[in-house]
């Protein structure tokens, strides 16, 4: 079984250090390093559900994590994450797919006794390649060759949260104190609550993700960034909120699970970003962006908000149907708490016909609808631009638009001030009428009015 262990790992490794020597960009590499990342908390999820669904099971030997031999998980994760990405010019996904699928049959049942197969671990290996393997695939492939930018950082967003959600509590478990035991065991009532409060713990780095792709057009992983300076969204207001996230909801883990190993990880996450991580990253966005980077870490703090949000260049724009109801008491709410870098005019001013709010970021980025309200709230302060953010999450807008249309205004047309809005009920069985052009120049920026009376 030694034998078999040393050649589970040092095959695969030889094979990605020549591998790589096709693939010598830092694209590529990082890409391929994420792969490897991932295939390796994946294996290591499969041999949680593999264990008691029979697939397969290993003999106990020294070295192992929750059963499985560390060399030979190293080496599987290789064979699954890094290697097909840096042949990817040879190796188009369904051939890697299906070469891995091959190698697998051929080794796995030629490394007995180490493992030990059930009679339906085919359907283990199946679940590995589609649930393991295709994932770490997408994710070297699309990141080396920059491509689907959307995907890619919904992937790593989905790793990245199960890195921090599930392993690292799992090892500081497995070597430390706490157990998922102790956390699973609480009553429903408290785990819904414990939920919620991680929900919103992890939405400003949820919103900074989406922040990054939208609006930087980049990712959050190091070898993957956005090309453009990202200040708007959590980072008017912190520098570092996907650090700031992770922290807290490794500590929120650590208090309910009643584990100080967990704590420990926390402090040392925050540690390594504030004298490792930090510095580096600096460096390269200093080196990147230069004046308006240093401009902005002038007012912009790590790891402590600030009360109003830093707003660079011009200010954003937010088209609101002040003849309208609901429309006129959200820009007299906005009026009054005097937001930054925010220009609230009427809908009518707009150089074509607007159905909902709109808003304009001062970089051309829009929103509508609900959203276009949500991106209104990051200009108030950190409490509401969380109400923005969360506003904003994946389902959460499209819920939220779907009860301001059926309840509260349904879309329709911009109208004189005192007009009033059509109610949800007296448009909901006419179809809008086409949009029309309108006579003002569409590279005009209307001028600001005073909020509606009332």
């Amino acid at each position: 079984m030694t034998t078999a262990r040393y050649l589970s790992l040092a095959v695969p490794v030889l094979a990605v250090l020549a591998a790589a020597r096709l693939g010598r960009d830092r694209a590529t590499r990082g890409a391929a390093l994420l792969a490897f990342v991932a295939a390796a908390i994946g294996v290591a999820a499969l041999n949680e559900l593999a264990r008691p669904a029979g697939w397969y099971a290993f003999a106990p030997v020294d070295g192992a994590f929750r059963g499985v031999p560390v060399d030979l998980w190293l080496g599987w994760a290789a064979l699954w994450g890094p290697l097909p990405v840096l042949l990817r010019r040879v190796l188009p996904l369904p051939v890697a797919l299906g070469l891995l699928l091959w190698v697998d049959v051929v080794a796995m049942p030629a490394l007995a006794p180490l493992v030990r197969l059930g009679p339906y671990w085919l359907v283990g290996e199946a679940v590995g390649l589609l649930g393991v393997a295709l994932p770490a695939q997408l994710l070297g492939r699309l990141g080396a060759d920059r491509r689907h930018l959307r995907l890619r950082a919904v992937l790593q967003a989905v790793l990245f949260a199960a890195l921090l959600l599930w392993f690292v509590p799992t090892v500081a478990f497995e070597f430390g104190d706490g157990s998922w035991a102790r956390l699973t065991g609480l009553p429903g009532s408290w785990l819904l609550v414990l939920a919620q409060v991680a929900l919103l713990l992890a939405t400003p780095a949820l919103a900074a993700v989406r922040e990054f792709a939208t609006r930087g057009g980049g990712t959050p992983y190091p070898w993957d960034p956005p090309p453009r300076l990202v200040t708007t969204g959590p980072y008017a207001y912190l520098a570092n909120p996907m650090q700031c996230s992770a922290v807290a909801l490794l500590l929120l883990t650590a208090a309910a699970a009643g584990s100080l190993a967990l704590a420990g990880a926390a402090v040392a996450a925050a540690a390594f970003g504030a004298a490792v991580a930090g510095p580096h990253e600096r460096h390269d966005l200093a080196r990147r962006h230069g004046g308006p980077w240093r401009e902005y870490r002038r007012r912009v703090r790590d790891w402590w908000p600030r009360r109003r949000p830093y707003v660079a260049g011009a200010p954003a724009v937010l088209w609101l149907d002040d003849g309208c109801g609901p429309c006129a008491a959200t820009w007299r709410f906005l009026a009054r708490r005097d937001p930054v870098g925010l220009t609230v005019v009427p809908a009518t001013a707009h150089h074509r016909v607007l159905w909902r709010a709109e808003y304009a970021g001062g970089d051309g980025h829009r929103e509508r609808g609900v959203a276009a309200v949500a991106r209104a709230l990051e200009h108030l302060g950190p409490g509401w631009a969380l109400v923005g953010w969360t506003l904003r999450l994946p389902g959460v807008t499209w819920f939220a638009q779907l009860v301001t249309d059926a309840m509260i205004a349904a879309p329709h047309l911009a109208s004189p001030r005192g007009a009033g809005c059509p109610t949800p009920s007296s448009v909901c069985s006419t179809a809008p009428s086409p949009r029309s052009g309108s006579t003002a120049s569409p590279g005009s920026r209307p001028a600001p009015s005073p909020p509606p009376p009332g």
